[in-house]
């Protein structure tokens, strides 16, 4: 099974597992966070990164997620890639989460994958057709 680290500003990697774990109610999450803040140091947060994935590694490789590229979550995600064992994907999103989710019981290749096409797809422009509304309140 893929485990899942994700690494986010502020408290967007809590909300993240809160909401999976609502989606994935009792079911076990290979799932954990980190969140950094501007007092955080970002080689210092290396150490506590590691220790998450450890956590989470049940050999089957690691699927980092961060949610925007070029900033502190990436940059300390670029350190700890590995080809084919540790990948990263940044622009983490509930669609996208909830895809690496599901098919976290296939190969990382696949996760990464899934992880990507479930962001892309997860974007959608919401309209009154597309809902099907005929009558406004």
């Amino acid at each position: 099974m893929v485990g899942i680290l994700i690494i986010a500003h502020g408290n967007l990697g809590d909300s993240l597992i809160h909401c999976a774990q609502h989606v994935f109610s009792g079911q076990e999450l290979p799932l954990r966070q980190l969140g950094v803040t501007v007092h955080d140091d970002p080689m210092s947060m290396l150490p506590k990164a590691i220790k998450l994935i450890a956590e989470v590694d049940s050999g089957e490789g690691i699927l980092i997620l961060t949610d925007m590229y070029g900033a502190t979550p990436s940059n300390i995600a670029c350190r700890l890639l590995e080809a084919g064992k540790i990948e990263g994907v940044s622009g983490v999103s509930m669609p996208m989460l909830v895809r690496a989710l599901t098919y976290r019981d296939s190969p990382l290749a696949t996760v990464v994958e899934k992880s990507l096409s479930g962001g892309r797809e997860g974007i959608v422009h919401i309209t009154m057709k597309a809902c099907d509304v005929t009558a406004r309140h």
